[in-house]
C-alpha cells in the first residue's frame, strides 16, 4: 500500500480505540521498551503525545526515563522550516499545546541533534523492513538526517507491522531500528 492509504487506514484504526485501550496498550509498550538494548545511553528524544489523535501515551516512558536518570529531550516544531528545535526537559520546562495540540516547550536549553542517542518516533504504520508512515510533513526525517548515524530510532505503535512493504518510500525516508508494539518488539537494521 502507499503512504496516503495507510495514513487514512491507521488514523481510522486509532480513532476506533477506546481511552482505556490507549492507556493499557501504552503501558504495555512502555514495559516492552525495558527489553530494548538502549539503556546505556544518556540523551533520549521523546515525543509528547497528541491525546486528541490517540497517540501512544509516552508519559509512561517518560517515567522510566526519569527513574533511570536519563537526559530527556522534547521538541518544538518550526513550521516554516519543517524542522524541530530540541530542548532539554527539566523541572522548569513550561509546556504549551501548539495549534496542532502538540505539547511543546516554550523555551529552554537547546540540545543539538548530534547529541541525541535514542529517538522515540510517533507513527501511524510501519512495514516489516522498518519503513514508517507518519503524518506526512517530514519533521522527523529532517531531524533524523542531522543525528549521528548510530542514533537508535525506535517507533511506537499500537498496531503490528504491515506485511506488504510500503510502496512509496523515498530516498530521504529514514527507517526505524526498532518498533515497539504492545505485544512485541521488531528489530530492523541494528
Amino acid at each position: 500500500m502507499d503512504k496516503a492509504t495507510l495514513r487514512k487506514l491507521y488514523k481510522q484504526k486509532r480513532k476506533a480505540l477506546t481511552v482505556d485501550t490507549v492507556e493499557n496498550w501504552s503501558i504495555q509498550i512502555a514495559n516492552q521498551t525495558l527489553k530494548l538494548p538502549i539503556w546505556k545511553n544518556i540523551y533520549y528524544h521523546l515525543f509528547l503525545s497528541i491525546t486528541e489523535n490517540k497517540e501512544v501515551q509516552t508519559e509512561f516512558i517518560l517515567q522510566i526515563l526519569h527513574a533511570k536518570d536519563k537526559e530527556i529531550v522534547v521538541s518544538k516544531c518550526d513550521l516554516k522550516n519543517v524542522s524541530m528545535i530540541n530542548y532539554l526537559l527539566t523541572d522548569n520546562t513550561q509546556l504549551v499545546k501548539s495549534k496542532y495540540n502538540i505539547p511543546e516547550p516554550v523555551d529552554g536549553i537547546v540540545v543539538p541533534e548530534n547529541k541525541l542517542e535514542v529517538v522515540f518516533i510517533p507513527l501511524l504504520a510501519f512495514d516489516i523492513k522498518g519503513n514508517r508512515v507518519g503524518y506526512g510533513a517530514g519533521f522527523y526525517d529532517n531531524m533524523l538526517a542531522k543525528c549521528k548515524p548510530n542514533c537508535i530510532k525506535v517507533g511506537l505503535s499500537f498496531f503490528e507491522a504491515e506485511k506488504d512493504l510500503i510502496e512509496d518510500v523515498f530516498r530521504n525516508d529514514i527507517p526505524l531500528d526498532y518498533c515497539v508494539t504492545p505485544n512485541q518488539i521488531y528489530q530492523f537494521t541494528i
